[in-house]
């Protein structure tokens, strides 16, 4: 049962500094390496919570902090039990993070990393689709934060490579996509080799029902912390559509991509073998682009998200499952060069966007079929969506907003972009050079009849030229007469 409910509302004054929460000197020092001064709501709520041994359930979506929330309270709480000493003992696992995909993982790993790397702290990531060894071998000298996904980690409890003797608290990250990815199976399973006493923090931007059973599984006595209703958009996002017509989208987004206006992007496609496809083409237009997905192994999908962080990659092709828990900062553009056929996923591609009261912009590329998924979006967020149709790349005719009544389609707002101009005098290419137009129906010029075994003249015969013989269609020949 919940002991209080906090919402973003009654969280503190924004004029509260990391220095107020009680923060240890080398923790603060981290956070000013970092340029960071003044937490987010959820960090301002949670973070004494944390350190004062509460168990939490938060409320949060991406975007919002979160990962800082509890990373920073859990160093601070095993702070006291650093250790210089070599000795693998002195380093047992006293915090567990579990996390449901490897790049979420990586990302409250390296978090980890940079805000305890004043102190003597250890931390390691474990995830699958890698060879095992390394981590075992890792895990042997002595970790104190061990951030991991559920399947490898129980994979190394069959390996008995990771004792839980000494963890004193648990964190489940996006609790939500656990569920959606079934993982709460082994989730239930790790739960039960942990000790009883510890302190547990669960957060998710959705509670379901299954959820909120989890969370009276694992929590005792949490304090609920809400930072975001649910669905909710950031007020910093600039929302825009392009009705385009579906084979003029590639086209249009080259053009936006090659604008100089978008510096760095995340495309999202719904399907794998288009994420793939859509990333050839700009490759071939000359844009650093990369791809995403589920088909990649490990090492290429950690390669293609550091050169895109390293801002060596101008867009990111990715499909909703790749892309989920993927935490960029200043990330300045989204494009869904498809629509979701879930609202809700297009508020998940945006948060991407817009973070930490920055500015962001998402931009969808809709068709016709799309209309319908566009206005469900409108409904979810509250807010119509504006559409500025590009010169030379206008939707198709049966273009209808809202759908079935294009009567009342407001006039969108013309951007001219600029194209390459027609070259003068150039022929209509269904036109051959001997003006034969391939877009009409062949017709031919002579006809060949066809009675028993006798075979038709040409129209016309040349003079002073020998007719040849021409065979009747199934008919033979015939026999010369002897």
């Amino acid at each position: 049962m919940l002991e209080n409910t906090t919402s973003e509302a009654a969280l503190a004054a924004p004029e509260t500094t990391f220095a107020d929460l009680g923060l240890a000197p080398e923790l603060l020092r981290a956070l000013n390496d970092l340029g960071y001064s003044k937490p987010t709501p959820i960090q301002a709520k949670a973070i004494p919570l944390v350190i004062a041994g509460q168990d939490i359930m938060g409320g949060a979506q991406t975007g919002t902090g979160k990962t800082a929330a509890f990373t920073l309270p859990i160093l601070q709480r095993i702070l006291p039990f650093a250790s210089s000493s070599p000795s693998p003992a002195r380093h047992p696992v006293r915090a567990l993070i579990l996390a449901p995909t490897r790049e979420l993982a990586l990302q409250v790993y390296e978090s980890v990393v940079a805000y305890s790397k004043h102190t003597p702290l250890r931390a390691m990531c474990a995830y699958g689709g890698v060879d095992i060894k390394p981590q075992i071998a890792e895990l042997k000298k002595g970790v104190e934060i061990l951030v991991a996904t559920p399947g490898r980690l129980l994979d190394h409890v069959e390996s008995k490579s990771v004792s839980f003797n000494s963890v004193q608290a648990l964190v489940l990250d996006e609790a939500d996509r656990m569920l959606d990815m079934g993982f709460i199976p082994d989730v239930t399973r790790i739960l039960k080799m942990l000790p009883a006493q510890r302190q547990s923090l669960l957060f998710s931007a959705t509670f379901s029902d299954d959820i909120k059973k989890l969370a009276d599984t694992m929590l005792h006595n949490p304090v609920l912390v809400e930072v975001a209703r649910r669905n909710q958009v950031s007020d910093t996002i600039t929302h825009r559509v392009h009705p385009v017509s579906e084979w003029g989208k590639r086209g249009l987004l080259i053009k936006l991509l090659k604008s100089g206006d978008i510096r760095q992007c995340i495309v999202f496609m719904r399907t794998k073998q288009g994420c793939s496809r859509l990333t050839r083409e700009l490759q071939r237009a000359g844009i650093h682009a990369d791809a995403i997905h589920g088909d990649k192994s490990q090492l290429e999908r950690i390669k293609a998200l550091d050169a895109f962080k390293a801002g060596g990659t101008q867009a990111l092709v990715a499909t909703d499952v790749a892309a989920r828990g993927l935490d960029i900062d200043d990330l300045p553009y989204v494009i869904n060069y498809e629509l979701p056929h879930v609202p809700e996923d297009y508020v998940h591609r945006i948060g991407r966007t817009g973070r930490a009261g920055r500015q962001g912009n998402a931009i969808s590329l809709v068709s016709a079929h799309e209309v319908a998924y566009l206005v469900e979006i409108e409904k979810l967020i509250k807010r119509p969506i504006e559409q500025i149709e590009i010169a030379g790349f206008e939707a198709e005719a049966e273009y209808e907003y809202p759908p079935g009544n294009k009567k009342k389609r407001p006039p969108p707002v013309r951007a001219p972009l600029s194209e390459k101009p027609q070259r003068k005098g150039r022929r209509d290419s269904t036109i051959a050079a001997d003006g034969f137009d391939f877009s009409k129906p062949y017709e031919p010029k002579a006809s060949l009849s066809v009675a028993g075994n006798t075979a038709a003249a040409p129209a016309t015969v040349p003079p002073n030229k020998p007719r040849k013989m021409v065979a009747a269609l199934l008919g033979g020949m015939g026999r010369k007469p002897v």
